[in-house]
C-alpha cells in the first residue's frame, strides 16, 4: 500500500504524534487560501509540497519554501501539472496533482525515523538515525552503523525501555528524551498487533528546546 504525506501525518496526528499544520489542496486557489491561513496565524512562512508516490521530490524541484501569499501562489501553480522526475520516478516522472501546504518551523537538527516491516523476521524493526534530510539509502549503503534499529514484538508493541534506548543513542538533550520516547512509541502503535501492516517509514524536523 502507497500513501501520500499528507495522509501518513494524518495517521501520526491520530496517534498523538506532533506533525506541523498543513492542509492538503488540489489547485492554486487552494493553495492560496491554505496558504493564507496558515501565514494570519503566526506561520513565518509555508512550505509547498508536491504529492507524488516517490521519493527525493525536493531534489526533482518538487519541495519549495514561500515567505508570503504571494510567492506560495506563484509556486503551487509552478508544482501543480508538472511532470516530477526523481530517482524513485524512472525517467518518465509522475504528474504532480495534489500539493501539500504547510507551515514551516526552526530546525535545530534532523533525524530520521522509520518502521518497515523485516519480511526475514516477520515483524515491524523501528529505524532511527541522525543523519536526517539526506537519503536514508545512502546512508545505509557507506555507514551501516548510522541506522539504529530496534524489533518491534507485535504481541506487546513498541516498549519505554526501546523508545529511551532509541532517545539515548541519538544523543538528544535529557530534556527531550521523555517527549521522544513519547513520540516514538505513538508513531509505533498502528504497528502494535499485527505483523501484517504495510511498510511504512516517517521523517520528523524536530524544533528546538522543548517539543517533538
Amino acid at each position: 500500500m502507497k500513501i501520500h504525506e499528507y495522509q501518513a501525518k494524518a495517521i501520526l496526528s491520530k496517534y498523538g504524534v506532533a506533525v506541523p499544520r498543513g492542509r492538503m489542496v488540489e489547485s492554486r486557489e487552494e493553495a492560496e487560501r491554505a496558504a493564507k491561513e496558515l501565514l494570519s496565524s503566526g506561520a513565518t512562512g509555508v512550505v509547498v509540497k508536491a504529492q507524488i508516490h516517490a521519493g527525493g521530490r525536493g531534489k526533482g524541484g518538487g519541495v519549495k519554501i514561500a515567505k508570503t501569499l504571494d510567492q506560495a501562489g506563484e509556486l503551487a501553480g509552478k508544482i501543480l501539472g508538472m511532470q516530477l522526475v526523481t530517482h524513485q520516478t524512472g525517467p518518465e516522472g509522475k504528474k504532480v496533482r495534489r500539493l501539500l501546504i504547510e507551515e514551516t518551523l526552526p530546525i535545530a537538527s534532523e533525524l530520521y525515523l522509520g518502521i518497515l516491516l523485516d519480511r526475514a523476521v516477520s515483524r515491524p524493526v523501528f529505524m532511527a538515525s541522525r543523519a536526517g534530510g539526506m537519503e536514508i539509502e545512502e546512508v545505509a549503503a557507506r555507514d551501516p552503523k548510522a541506522i539504529l534499529k530496534e524489533y518491534i514484538d507485535p504481541a506487546i508493541g513498541f516498549q519505554a525501555f526501546q523508545a529511551r534506548k532509541v532517545a539515548f543513542q541519538l544523543g538528544l538533550a535529557p530534556e527531550l528524551i521523555a517527549s521522544t520516547s513519547t513520540t516514538t512509541r505513538s508513531s509505533a502503535t498502528p504497528t502494535s498487533g499485527s505483523c501484517a501492516t504495510s511498510p511504512r517509514k516517517s521523517r520528523w524536523r524536530w524544533k528546538p528546546a522543548s517539543t517533538t
